[in-house]
């Protein structure tokens, strides 16, 4: 066990070498070429760089099978990235899989999330009620996002696909009131115990943000530049009208662009548009959503 995990830490070594210096990926290159491709080419649009990086990384479970060895890890990689004048920390956790024969790496890559929510609900019907007004506070609801985007907040469920899960969370911590309880197909809320598709489901949340007319309302944008901080984005990776991500702008870049963070994906201050995720592709669907403030 000793030389796997020796060789998991030379591969996180090497993830983030590679994202500063293209030169030391080749060691590596079955399995970190195509993540550090994908980094680089989105930081070369953005005109952006990353001067420092490092990984780090715990075994959550280990699965033995002869002399085959699977062990699911978690990888913590923290980058400091230069844009201009701008300097940030991003970060991102992912939940890994690694399958090895006796001692040599096989295989090594992302464990794809399983939604077992998403097919309960195509979307969340509104509910009209009485209007009430709110004062959406976004620095509490970005100070929320802050504090729980790599924790689970012990008040709530926590969901295996926990994305829309959380960003929920931050509105309500922005003061958004929860209103339709308790239809699930109706309205946005939670007691813990049960909840709303459109708290917990992606897609939901995307109908919901799109029709709601009292309560916590949204106005669509058409640009991500449109977005300040406490605002939403959701995310139609494959663009067949299934929307299954959902995130929370929570700062700009040096071009004035979104940095998000979510939950699944954990992850802080990224690039809103995850064209360095393994989950992009170019069929890829955005929605953009300003919370109106009262």
């Amino acid at each position: 066990m000793l030389t796997k995990k020796y060789v998991l830490q030379t591969l996180m070594k090497a993830r983030a070498d590679g994202y500063v210096n293209q030169d030391v990926r080749s060691d590596f290159s079955t399995f970190i070429e195509k993540q550090c491709e994908m980094k680089e080419k989105l930081l070369q649009k953005r005109q952006a760089e990353i001067v420092k990086c490092t990984a780090k990384g715990w075994i959550e479970q280990a699965h033995v099978d002869g002399e085959e060895t699977t062990l699911d890890y978690s990888l913590h990689i923290e980058s400091l990235i230069k844009q201009g004048e701008l300097f940030y920390i991003e970060e991102e956790i992912e939940k890994r899989k690694a399958l090895f024969y006796k001692d040599t790496l096989l295989k090594d890559e992302w464990i794809i999330p399983k939604d077992d929510t998403a097919s309960r609900s195509n979307l969340s019907i509104d509910v009209q009620g009485e209007e009430r007004s709110f004062s959406y506070n976004r620095l509490a609801a970005v100070q929320y996002a802050e504090k729980w985007w790599n924790e689970y907040n012990p008040k709530y469920k926590t969901f295996e696909v926990n994305c829309t899960n959380y960003v929920s969370q931050c509105l309500h911590a922005g003061g958004a009131p929860m209103r339709g309880q308790l239809n699930r197909a109706k309205g946005w809320w939670t007691n813990n115990k049960v909840w709303s598709y459109s708290w917990a489901v992606a897609n939901s949340m995307y109908w919901f943000l799109k029709g709601s007319t009292v309560g916590l309302r949204a106005q669509e944008k058409h640009a991500a530049n449109e977005l300040v901080p406490g605002d939403i984005i959701c995310y139609d990776f494959e663009g067949d009208g299934r929307w299954n991500h959902t995130t929370i702008v929570v700062a700009k870049d040096a071009n004035a662009m979104p940095l998000v963070n979510a939950n699944t994906y954990n992850s802080r201050m990224r690039y809103w548009a995850y064209e360095d995720s393994t989950a992009y592709t170019p069929n890829i669907k955005y929605a953009f959503f300003h919370i109106v403030d009262r």
